[in-house]
C-alpha cells in the first residue's frame, strides 16, 4: 500500500516565501495609500485633470485587492504544506 507522504511543518524556504508574500501584501496596501493620498492631493488643485481622481481610486482598489490575494495565497501554501 503506498501512502502520501505530506511535511509535518513547513520548510525553511517555503516560510521564506509566505513571508515574501505577506511582505508584498503590506507593501500593496502602502501604495493603496499612497495612491489615495494623492487622489486628495490632487481634489485639491485646480489645474488637476477631472478623471484624475477616479483613476487613482480605481488603482487603489485594485492595489488592496492584491493585497487581499497575496494573504490569501499566503495562508493557503502554509495551510497546504503543513497539512
Amino acid at each position: 500500500m503506498v501512502t502520501e507522504s505530506r511535511p509535518a511543518t513547513a520548510t525553511p524556504e517555503l516560510l521564506a516565501y509566505v513571508d515574501d508574500l505577506r511582505v508584498d501584501a503590506d507593501r500593496m496596501d502602502g501604495y493603496a495609500q499612497r495612491l489615495r493620498g494623492a487622489a486628495e492631493t490632487l481634489g485639491h488643485c485646480a489645474e488637476a485633470p477631472e478623471w484624475s481622481g477616479a483613476t487613482l481610486e480605481r488603482q487603489a482598489t485594485a492595489c488592496v485587492t492584491a493585497a487581499v490575494q497575496l494573504r490569501a495565497a499566503a495562508a493557503a501554501l502554509l495551510s497546504h504544506a503543513t497539512e
